[in-house]
C-alpha cells in the first residue's frame, strides 16, 4: 500500500472514532474509555506522518513502532467499550477490523525495514 492511500487510510479510522465516541452515553466509564481510544486512534495517523519524514532508516522504524502500538491499543479499548456493553454489540467491529490491518501492515513494512537495515 502506498504512503497517501495509508495516510487517508489511518486518518479516516481516527474520524470513524471520533464519531463513535460523540455517540457514547454520558456515563464516566464510557467517558474514560472514550477518552482513551480518542487519544489511540488518533495517534496512529500522527505517528505514521511523522515517520514518512523520519530522518533515518532507524528513526522510520521508530515511529512506526508507535503506530504499531498505537493501533494495537485502539483494538484493546474498542474491546473494552464494547464488552462493558457500553456500545452495542457489534458496533465496533469494522473499527477493529480496521486497526487490525493497520497493525498488520505496519508490522510488515517493520520487518522490511528491520531486515534492510541488517544487510
Amino acid at each position: 500500500m502506498d504512503e497517501k492511500t495509508f495516510k487517508m487510510r489511518t486518518k479516516q479510522l481516527a474520524l470513524a472514532v471520533i464519531r463513535l465516541t460523540d455517540g457514547m452515553p454520558k456515563t464516566m466509564a464510557a467517558d474514560v474509555l472514550g477518552r482513551q481510544v480518542l487519544r489511540s486512534s488518533t495517534s496512529i495517523g500522527a505517528n505514521y506522518r511523522a515517520a514518512c519524514r523520519a530522518k533515518s532508516t532507524a528513526d522510520m522504524i521508530n515511529k512506526l513502532k508507535i503506530v504499531e502500538e498505537e493501533s494495537d491499543e485502539t483494538i484493546y479499548w474498542l474491546e473494552l467499550i464494547e464488552e462493558a456493553n457500553i456500545l452495542p454489540k457489534g458496533s465496533t467491529t469494522s473499527l477493529v477490523k480496521e486497526a487490525g490491518e493497520i497493525t498488520a501492515m505496519t508490522v510488515a513494512s517493520l520487518k522490511t525495514l528491520r531486515s534492510k537495515q541488517a544487510k
